[in-house]
């Protein structure tokens, strides 16, 4: 956790050294590195990892993994989330014009893998935690500190959390 607090740190300094114009645009390749708040599974450190490529001025497709996994009291999970993004991307639509901001919202849908193994003869919990599809929608934005590089932050159903921070790479 540590190390997340240092890179916001410096990324937080480049914030205030360096003003840029880098706000999302047709053809943009976008990489996003992040890490969940919290979890659905009450435990585990969320990490997920996203691409997006800009089809048109407003809108964004592109792919989704997240991965957690945890041991709560003697029960071991696991679980994958793999699917498709979309995003609108508002800027334009709500005539934001500082360059260094990227509002957006969208939706995933994919499939979740989840598994479960206990080591002291628990019962290990299924239901709404089971593999299945999974649909998921998101708003965020992103802060742009160099025009290749930026922060975000993202709300919603997200795969294995519902908030979550990271890093963009525009490629």
């Amino acid at each position: 956790m540590k190390k997340i607090y240092v890179l916001f740190s410096v990324l937080s300094v480049m914030a205030f050294s360096n003003h840029v114009f880098a706000q999302y645009k047709q053809g943009d390749k976008l990489l996003n590195l992040g890490v969940g708040l919290n979890s659905y599974f009450s435990t585990g450190l969320p990490l997920s990892a996203s691409f997006e490529y800009g089809f048109t001025p407003e809108i964004s497709a592109g792919g989704i993994i997240d991965y957690i996994s945890s041991d709560i009291s003697g029960i071991s999970y696991t679980s994958m989330f793999f699917g498709a993004r979309g995003s609108y991307h508002f800027n334009k639509l709500l005539n934001i014009n500082d360059k260094s901001w990227d509002i957006y919202g969208g939706a995933s849908l994919g499939f979740r893998t989840v598994s479960w193994s206990s080591s002291n003869g628990s019962t290990v919990p299924g239901g709404s935690y089971a593999s299945g599809l999974f649909l998921g929608i998101h708003a965020g934005a992103r802060y742009y500190f160099t025009p290749r590089v930026g922060a975000f932050a993202e709300l919603g159903a997200l795969g294995s959390s519902n908030a979550r921070l990271g890093v963009t790479f525009k490629l």
